[in-house]
């Protein structure tokens, strides 16, 4: 294997850059600000969308797919959701190239093949989308539509950073119609703690559930409530996002419906949407200085079987030996890779498998079958024991809860110490330059305050917790009332 990862205390952004390529999960591509998705970093995404396309059919959603393209005139439609993605749009002008007749083999844009409208690449569906469900809804008989899709969509970022950042990203936004205010807010928080029970029961990652200020609040949003992750480098990182949307893109897109009683009303909207930012955030919240530590549920490879041997009678011998109780944990549902690489030694292995984040790996060799045992090591711990092979599926079905609870533990337990309550803005400064973390303070709800810490600090309001307790106090900047504590952190 190629030199050890820069550690994290040494350089955290370079440790996370150096271990997403090293690791094959991603890299940069001829497309300034895209990435290329590497079949392992696919593989997580592949397990992270089959498990949350469970969650959104078993909550009663179904999947659709809509155009890339959405017409300006559409995208202006709604005014504050056009406003809030303007400067990150892509935009297509024209439909076709042309040869340069003064530099043969080169091409240019064909003046005459400019476009009647303006293309804009998807920044977000909701304008396409909410232009087709006007002609899906007629009366409350239509409603609800509850759509999810899965696709690409395009933000012109300039300053990027894999997965976290990229100028087109993988996600998937679901995109609900609703007849009454009441059932859109239910869906909203519906979705909200979906994410939440998928990232703290499949990613280990715990999150705190809250509402954004209006100044975070998602373009053309009533309400936005989110889920927030801490990293383990003391910053916060925005998991998913539910949004309300009130009537605002109905009445963008003159979207009615007619009541039981024969009334027209104008229907009411959610959109939520999760990305590949969450395996920037499964990186950063489990990973240590030897590479990846990932949670067994959505690891690609649960369990690796590294033979030692020579020749290749021997191999087989051993591939021959285990096999049935590699047989026997597949049918348990466990992911398991039998490497019989002739092209690599074991030790070169094991430190490949440590730096994917593989979560079991058992070592077999000529007098481990003699003893009739293997060596099992576990990834989240870095331990190693040896067991009987007899024993094997039900330690390693027992390993996988174990490790998934443990990585857990760790996580929260980090959170649970990066949570400081201050009420002083000096004790607020301190914090943030020191240990980092969640910062809990008063604030006295106006974005111009909030605008003033985040010139002062770098930091910004990532939510206001559901769980928070009313309390009277203070702002810790202004000194204004308060009636509850919001979370400050330096966020991704």
């Amino acid at each position: 294997m190629s030199k050890k990862l820069t550690s994290r205390e040494e350089d955290y952004s370079k440790w996370y850059n150096e271990l997403v390529v090293k690791a094959n999960l991603a890299e940069n591509s001829g497309v300034r600000g895209c990435m290329v998705i590497k079949p392992y970093g696919y593989a997580i995404w592949e397990k992270m969308q089959a498990q949350l396309d469970k969650m959104f059919k078993e909550t009663g959603h179904e999947n659709a797919y809509f155009p890339l393209f959405v017409p300006k005139s559409l995208f202006e439609a709604e005014e504050k959701n056009a406003e809030g993605f303007a400067k990150e749009c892509a935009v297509v002008t024209h439909y076709r190239l042309k040869g340069d007749e003064e530099n043969k083999g080169k091409l240019i844009v064909d003046p005459e093949a400019k476009l009647e409208e303006e293309l804009v690449v998807r920044p977000t569906s909701e304008a396409i989308i909410w232009n087709t469900y006007r002609n899906w809804i007629e009366s409350y008989r239509d409603l609800p539509i509850l759509v999810n899709q899965w696709a690409n969509v395009v933000r012109w970022e300039m300053r990027t950073r894999l997965f976290l950042r990229t100028a087109e990203f993988l996600w998937q936004e679901g995109h609900t119609a609703h007849s009454t205010k009441e059932e859109a807010i239910q869906e909203t928080e519906q979705m909200m703690n979906v994410y939440a029970t998928f990232a703290e029961e499949f990613m280990a990652v715990p999150v705190v559930k809250g509402i954004k200020t209006e100044a975070e609040r998602f373009a053309g949003a009533d309400e936005t409530y989110c889920i927030e992750a801490l990293m383990q480098d003391g910053k916060a990182l925005q998991a998913g996002t539910s949004h309300f949307l009130g009537q605002n893109f109905a009445k963008a897109f003159d979207v009615k419906y007619t009541t039981k009683e024969g009334k027209q009303e104008y229907v009411w909207a959610t959109s939520w949407g999760v990305s590949t930012r969450l395996i920037g955030a499964l990186i950063m919240m489990h990973s240590d200085d030897n590479g990846l530590v990932l949670p067994p549920k959505l690891a690609p490879i649960q369990l690796v079987v590294v033979p030692i041997y020579k020749g290749v009678d021997q191999l087989e011998l051993i591939r021959e030996y285990i096999t049935p109780y590699l047989e026997e944990l597949r049918a348990k549902g466990v992911s398991v890779k039998f490497d019989d690489r002739d092209t690599h030694k074991p030790g070169w292995k094991f430190n490949e498998y440590e730096l994917k984040g593989v979560p079991v790996r058992v070592a077999i060799g000529k007098r481990d079958m003699e003893n009739g045992t293997v060596e099992l090591a576990r990834r989240d711990t870095l331990t190693k024991e040896s067991i009987q092979i007899a024993d094997l599926t039900a330690t390693v079905e027992r390993l996988l809860v174990e490790i998934q609870e443990n990585v857990y533990n760790k996580a929260f337990e980090y959170r649970k110490t990066h949570i400081t309550e201050v009420d002083t803005f000096d004790a607020f400064k301190e914090v943030l330059e020191g240990k980092g973390g969640f910062v809990s303070a008063h604030w006295d709800g106006t974005t111009e305050t909030e605008e003033k810490i985040q010139d002062l600090t770098k930091a910004t309001i990532r939510c206001i917790p559901l769980d928070a307790k009313e309390e009277e106090g203070v702002c810790v900047f202004t000194g204004k009332p308060s009636k509850k504590r919001v979370l400050f952190a330096k966020a991704y």
